[in-house]
């Protein structure tokens, strides 16, 4: 129960955590008013930096959901061309992250990181369709265990300046694993081929528990 209520923190959090308290304690002997919006905020960014524990499904033939958020799209696509894939047809599914969702992001199953490309970009509204082509974003080519690839598009939001990578090239890892995190509301987009989609467009998933498709 208390690891619920009070969830540990991811550790980009703490610079932004320890200057809105500070601030806050400022404030306090200025004005109370101003005081109780920063205690506000002050527990929004712990909130918004949360990081807790999620349990997967522990079954390769599913993809669970990079990202907690909404999805806004499912459709079929060309693969990213900044990873040589845009003559390949993918099933893509969007997450939109809006800045109340833990903004963790974690591997949909099993596999191994082949490739990671960052692109720097705009921060245009990440709900849009073009934020995935002019946004900031990171790029992740993962071989799993049946030799399929899947392709995962972290994408910085309106409002989000920095995109966290936590894995490394050839680094293998497990469903569920943690990859990194978009600091302050973003989308994730998941390609992948050859499974049935389980998820519906408007639906909130939750990152790493959540189904998106099977075999």
């Amino acid at each position: 129960m208390f690891n619920t209520i009070f969830p540990r923190i991811h550790k980009e959090g703490y610079k932004f955590l320890a200057i809105s308290i500070i601030a806050t304690f400022i404030i306090l002997f200025f004005s109370k008013f101003l005081g109780i919006i920063f205690i506000l905020i002050s527990v929004w960014i712990y909130y918004f930096f949360r990081d807790p524990e999620r349990y997967s499904i522990g079954d390769d033939n599913f993809l669970v959901s990079p990202a907690d958020g909404l999805i806004t799209d499912i459709s079929e696509k060309s693969g990213p061309e900044e990873l040589r894939l845009e003559n390949t047809s993918f099933t893509k599914v969007s997450v939109f992250m809006n800045v109340f969702n833990c903004h963790v992001n974690r591997i949909p199953t099993s596999g191994k990181i082949e490739e990671i490309f960052y692109k720097p970009g705009k921060f245009l509204n990440a709900s849009l369709d073009k934020a995935s082509e002019e946004n900031e974003r990171n790029y992740f080519k993962i071989r799993l265990k049946n030799g399929e690839e899947i392709i995962i598009v972290q994408i910085a939001g309106l409002i989000a300046r920095r995109i966290v990578c936590e894995v490394e090239q050839e680094q293998d890892l497990k469903q569920g694993d943690r990859i990194g995190m978009i600091r302050f509301g973003s989308r994730v987009d998941l390609y992948f081929k050859n499974k049935k989609v389980l998820a519906k467009i408007g639906q909130n998933v939750v990152a790493g528990e959540s189904l998106i498709a099977s075999e």
